[in-house]
Protein backbone atom coordinates (compact mmCIF):
# COMPACT_ATOMS: atom_id res chain seq x y z
CA UNK A 1 0.00 0.00 0.00
CA UNK A 2 2.58 2.78 0.46
CA UNK A 3 4.05 1.75 -2.29
CA UNK A 4 1.56 2.30 -4.20
CA UNK A 5 1.22 5.76 -2.62
CA UNK A 6 4.99 6.86 -3.33
CA UNK A 7 4.34 5.36 -7.40
CA UNK A 8 1.29 7.20 -6.97
CA UNK A 9 3.06 10.66 -5.91
CA UNK A 10 6.30 10.19 -7.91
CA UNK A 11 3.84 10.35 -11.09
CA UNK A 12 1.87 12.93 -10.16
CA UNK A 13 5.09 15.13 -9.21
CA UNK A 14 6.18 13.77 -12.88
CA UNK A 15 3.41 15.00 -14.48
CA UNK A 16 3.21 18.27 -12.82
CA UNK A 17 6.75 19.21 -13.36
CA UNK A 18 6.33 18.75 -16.99
CA UNK A 19 3.48 21.77 -17.17
CA UNK A 20 5.09 23.64 -14.44
CA UNK A 21 8.11 25.50 -15.85
CA UNK A 22 10.80 27.73 -14.07
CA UNK A 23 9.92 31.10 -13.81
CA UNK A 24 13.23 31.56 -16.47
CA UNK A 25 12.36 28.97 -19.00
CA UNK A 26 9.17 30.95 -20.11
CA UNK A 27 10.62 33.68 -21.40
CA UNK A 28 14.15 34.81 -21.65
CA UNK A 29 16.67 33.16 -24.11
CA UNK A 30 16.92 29.76 -22.00
CA UNK A 31 12.72 29.70 -23.39
CA UNK A 32 14.62 29.42 -26.98
CA UNK A 33 14.62 25.39 -28.45
CA UNK A 34 18.04 26.22 -29.48
CA UNK A 35 19.23 27.48 -26.41
CA UNK A 36 21.97 25.57 -25.14
CA UNK A 37 23.14 25.74 -21.74
CA UNK A 38 26.30 28.15 -21.38
CA UNK A 39 27.94 25.65 -18.07
CA UNK A 40 29.80 22.75 -20.38
CA UNK A 41 29.97 19.46 -18.62
CA UNK A 42 32.61 18.25 -15.97
CA UNK A 43 34.42 16.15 -18.44
CA UNK A 44 34.46 18.74 -21.16
CA UNK A 45 35.61 21.78 -19.08
CA UNK A 46 39.22 22.52 -19.35
CA UNK A 47 40.62 18.82 -21.43
CA UNK A 48 44.07 19.79 -21.04
CA UNK A 49 44.86 20.20 -17.60
CA UNK A 50 47.96 22.22 -16.70
CA UNK A 51 49.54 19.14 -15.15
CA UNK A 52 49.12 17.44 -18.19
CA UNK A 53 52.77 17.77 -20.19
CA UNK A 54 51.92 17.96 -23.71
CA UNK A 55 55.50 19.23 -24.92
CA UNK A 56 58.75 19.02 -23.53
CA UNK A 57 60.45 22.22 -22.22
CA UNK A 58 62.75 24.02 -24.39
CA UNK A 59 65.70 25.19 -22.27
CA UNK A 60 67.88 27.51 -24.32
CA UNK A 61 71.79 26.70 -24.29
CA UNK A 62 73.55 29.84 -25.12
CA UNK A 63 77.06 31.86 -23.57
CA UNK A 64 75.84 34.63 -20.84
CA UNK A 65 77.79 36.92 -22.42
CA UNK A 66 76.24 36.58 -25.93
CA UNK A 67 72.47 36.85 -23.94
CA UNK A 68 70.75 39.84 -24.15
CA UNK A 69 70.08 41.48 -20.95
CA UNK A 70 66.10 42.12 -20.56
CA UNK A 71 66.39 43.37 -17.06
CA UNK A 72 65.27 46.89 -16.39
CA UNK A 73 67.58 47.59 -13.58
CA UNK A 74 71.04 47.00 -15.03
CA UNK A 75 70.48 49.26 -18.06
CA UNK A 76 69.04 52.22 -15.72
CA UNK A 77 71.70 54.37 -16.24
CA UNK A 78 69.90 56.70 -13.10
CA UNK A 79 71.21 54.13 -10.49
CA UNK A 80 74.98 54.52 -11.97
CA UNK A 81 75.23 57.56 -9.42
CA UNK A 82 77.95 57.33 -6.20
CA UNK A 83 76.37 56.87 -3.53
CA UNK A 84 75.00 59.81 -1.39
CA UNK A 85 77.24 61.15 1.51
CA UNK A 86 75.24 60.87 4.78
CA UNK A 87 76.75 62.44 7.82
CA UNK A 88 75.19 62.04 11.54
CA UNK A 89 75.79 64.85 13.27
CA UNK A 90 75.15 64.56 17.03
CA UNK A 91 74.50 67.54 19.41
CA UNK A 92 78.03 67.94 20.89
CA UNK A 93 79.21 68.16 17.06
CA UNK A 94 77.24 70.79 16.72
CA UNK A 95 77.45 73.22 19.47
CA UNK A 96 80.80 73.00 18.81
CA UNK A 97 80.67 74.17 15.32
CA UNK A 98 78.26 76.99 16.17
CA UNK A 99 81.34 77.97 18.65
CA UNK A 100 83.64 77.73 15.60
CA UNK A 101 81.62 79.74 13.15
CA UNK A 102 80.75 83.05 13.71
CA UNK A 103 77.94 85.17 12.06
CA UNK A 104 78.21 88.68 9.83
CA UNK A 105 75.02 91.18 9.21
CA UNK A 106 76.30 90.68 5.24
CA UNK A 107 75.67 86.56 5.81
CA UNK A 108 71.84 87.23 5.62
CA UNK A 109 69.82 88.65 2.68
CA UNK A 110 68.97 91.90 3.04
CA UNK A 111 65.18 92.84 4.68
CA UNK A 112 62.78 93.36 2.08
CA UNK A 113 60.42 95.98 3.90
CA UNK A 114 63.06 99.43 4.78
CA UNK A 115 60.16 101.87 4.42
CA UNK A 116 58.32 102.40 7.74
CA UNK A 117 54.78 102.09 7.17
CA UNK A 118 52.49 104.81 8.56
CA UNK A 119 49.18 104.34 9.68
CA UNK A 120 45.81 106.77 10.23
CA UNK A 121 44.04 105.35 13.21
CA UNK A 122 41.74 108.41 13.05
CA UNK A 123 40.26 107.46 9.75
CA UNK A 124 36.55 106.99 9.48
CA UNK A 125 35.34 103.66 9.04
CA UNK A 126 38.50 102.15 9.55
CA UNK A 127 39.87 103.88 6.19
CA UNK A 128 37.37 102.20 3.89
CA UNK A 129 35.38 104.59 1.89
CA UNK A 130 31.47 104.30 1.64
Amino acid sequence: MAKSISSASSSLFQTLRRYIKKPWEITGPCADPEYRLAVPDALDYRVPSPAMIERKAIIPTSEPEHVYDIKYFARDQRRNRPPIKRTVLRKADVEKMMKETSFDVTDFPPVYLTAKVEEDYNAVGGGYQK
